[in-house]
């Protein structure tokens, strides 16, 4: 584990690193020390002291040498105990949330081109990739080997996700692919190789998400729109615009209510997805400050879950991340520490503490304020 220097505050300047030293306790003490590492003994003082608000070993870990590649996505497990990260190097790394912060596994032979996107299994000790092989895998966690692998595009594959279908039990994926087209699948490690659903967008698909009742699927495509499809009429029942171009990723608030999207434009939108918006064109945000670069990135958001909702950050080409408070629209923190793009962030299911995976390699783990429940 390594720690990165501390972002600039009024008492360590810009150009300035602090070393974080605190005593061993179990459970970690609430606060701890800053000492300044300047050269000039004159200049080493107390800096200030920091309220601690997570279990993690230090403020910032940095979870390194696993990959030789860049990140493309990484995410906590629904417990937030284990994280898991997929890279162009075809490989997938298993890692603990909490000291040591062991590296525990390395799939290495799961795919024969680079791994786009990953979810977590919310029924089962399974984990469900797609690559740009044109491939969906299912992963058995407790011992390592693909139990599913499954043909499911004639393109590349760039974006998954999962949900529980309402009523019934089962785990529903759906994929999204350079072909066209957003594919629905049953879970599990005995699932048909079948897909049980298909919508044809038209052009290459860049990013999908469930609604929160699993009755609808959320496109983000090359047109710039995102298309809103029942699964039970087969059909698209309406469309969010607002985008100038192509949508990133997708990503849904905790209650359901709000849509995170991205896009290579530089803009964030926040879309209101509730049944009866009272905005015409449900644009609830316009967010700046992450910038995607000239690189086409998928960039995938997230939303906080400690709190209810109330932030949301994404990456960016400047090797930053941007953190908003929703209520506002204005920015509490941009992040530094990564070398690389910032492709992917994740929030902490029960904790304050942030994820973030890089073009550099790396992920790192990060404490922030808590933030107010809803």
């Amino acid at each position: 584990m390594s720690k990165r220097p501390l972002s600039p505050t009024p008492n360590n300047g810009p150009g300035s690193a602090a070393l974080v030293k605190r005593a061993r306790a179990t459970p970690p003490p609430s606060n701890q020390i800053a000492i300044s590492s300047s050269n000039d003994e004159r200049q080493k003082a107390l800096v200030r002291s920091i309220t601690r608000t997570s279990n993690l070993e230090a403020p910032i870990v940095s979870l390194s040498g696993a990959h030789s590649a860049e990140i493309l996505c990484c995410r906590f497990d629904p417990t937030g105990q284990n994280i898991a990260a997929c890279s162009a190097d075809k490989s997938v790394s298993l890692w603990r949330t909490y000291p040591p912060n062991t590296n525990y596994g390395l799939l290495s032979a799961q795919a024969k081109a680079p791994i786009l996107d990953l979810q977590w299994s919310l029924c089962s000790p399974l984990l469900y990739t797609v690559s740009a092989d044109h491939n969906l895998y299912m992963t058995d966690l407790t011992t390592g080997q693909r139990v599913r692998k499954i043909r499911a595009h004639h393109e590349i594959v760039n974006t998954l996700d999962r949900t529980m279908a309402s009523g019934s039990g089962t785990e529903l994926l759906a994929t999204g692919s350079d072909d066209g087209t957003v594919k629905i699948w049953e879970g599990g490690d005995e699932s048909s190789k079948i897909s049980v659903g298909e919508f044809n967008i038209g052009c290459p698909v860049t990013a999908v998400c469930w609604s929160k009742d699993g009755a609808n699927v959320y496109v983000g495509a090359l047109d710039n729109t995102i298309h809103v499809y029942d699964l039970r009429k087969n059909e698209e029942v309406y469309s969010l615009t607002g985008h100038t171009d192509t949508i990133c990723s997708l990503s849904l608030s905790p209650d359901g209510s709000y849509l995170l999207s991205p896009s290579f434009s530089s803009q964030t939108l926040i879309h209101d997805v509730r049944p009866f918006s009272p905005i015409p064109n449900r644009v609830h945000r316009s967010l700046q400050g992450a910038p995607a670069g000239f690189e086409q990135t998928l960039l995938k958001g997230a939303w906080s879950k400690d709190d209810g909702g109330k932030r949301v950050a994404v990456g960016g080409a400047d090797r930053m991340v941007c953190v908003w408070d929703v209520d506002s629209g204005k920015i509490q923190y941009k992040l530094p520490g990564h070398k690389g793009t910032v492709t992917s962030v994740d929030f902490h299911p029960h904790e304050p503490i942030i994820l973030t995976g890089s073009k550099d390699g790396i992920m790192l783990l990060g404490e922030l304020e808590p933030g107010v429940a809803v």
